[in-house]
């Protein structure tokens, strides 16, 4: 994606998504490819779907969709391409049904590697139209890495789930999407609250420096008391969701947990440790049969990690 954007595209398209939704909306996201962003949200929503929930899945991996794989569903013939390409007026018509009743699919862009750069007008539209879908819940499969696209469907969303792995590399690039999406925060509410000089000062600050992104709102309510504690209200909203993937030992299980303090300490928010999933072979079986995971190994232990993360998702919706 050019990193020349738009200016209009710093607003806060959390903004342009109706205020009162008809359903929840949940983001999947991570640093990395290859953590199990797919994985896990084809396994939400089958937990949810099987739980009587209405559920449609859509890959927003966008020029590199596979969630169709992972929900045993071959490429459907209408997929995003065709809404945004607008050869359909509705994501209601490139929904496909799956094996699972209650749940429902819009499959990622395949034919068109142009899609993956959405536009802005494309993004804004794309948001407005998931509260047209008739679901209980809409779990968007983001694509990997930091674009702006990915980040601003995170933040859009309900609820943002992020997937690692207990590796340095995963672990390093789950710390720099939160610190992409804090930063995105703060750019979509600089506007508003005047704060441009203050801010980018801030967001240029390295992580081994003395100043953290956390001082930066301290400092402002120093200086300007009313728009330091607006801009504290808006970044409190951001409560990420961190399922740990393919543990193996306890200390695998205790990264979510330093992940956590880390956070508090230097961003200032709630990163909440919803759950981790087992290192399982069946994995990759039910990838390579094309076959849900929770549907052909039900006596898997990654069926009660999902049943354990997905109560504690609701628990907080």
């Amino acid at each position: 994606m050019s990193s020349i954007e738009n200016e209009n595209d710093q607003m806060s398209l959390g903004a342009k998504v109706a205020p009162e939704r008809k359903h929840k909306i949940w983001a999947v996201g991570g640093g990395k490819g290859g953590v199990g962003k797919s994985l896990v949200t084809a396994n939400l929503s089958i937990c949810l779907a099987l739980m009587g929930y209405k559920v449609v899945a859509i890959d927003l991996d966008l020029g590199g969709a596979n969630l169709h794989t992972c929900l045993g569903v071959p490429i459907p013939e209408k997929t995003l391409s065709d809404y945004l390409t607008k050869k359909v007026r509705s994501l209601q018509e490139i929904t496909t049904p799956t094996a699972t009743e209650n749940l429902f699919l819009i499959s990622g862009a395949q034919d068109d590697v142009g899609i993956a750069n959405m536009k802005h007008m494309q993004k804004a539209k794309l948001l407005s139209q998931l509260d047209t879908l008739d679901a209980d819940y809409v779990i968007m499969d983001l694509g990997a890495g930091t674009g702006l696209n990915t980040l601003d469907f995170f933040i859009s969303a309900d609820q943002g789930i992020l997937t690692a792995l207990p590796e340095p590399t995963s672990i390093e690039n789950t710390y720099r999407f939160i610190k992409s999406i804090y930063h995105r925060k703060i750019k979509n509410a600089e506007e508003l609250l005047e704060l441009g000089p203050t801010i980018d000062q801030a967001l240029n600050a390295k992580i081994s420096q003395n100043s953290t992104p956390a001082d930066l709102v301290t400092k402002i309510i120093g200086t300007n008391p009313q728009m330091g504690h607006r801009l504290k209200m808006e970044l409190n909203k951001l409560v990420p969701k961190l399922i740990v993937n393919q543990i193996r030992t306890q200390s695998d299980i205790d990264i979510g947990f330093s992940m956590q303090i880390i956070c508090k300490k230097y961003f200032g928010i709630n990163l909440d440790y919803i759950g981790y999933l087992e290192y399982d072979a069946t994995v990759w079986q039910s990838v390579k049969r094309r076959k849900p995971l929770l549907m052909e190994f039900p006596h898997s232990a990654l069926v009660n990690n999902f049943d354990q993360i997905i109560h504690n998702l609701l628990r907080v919706t």
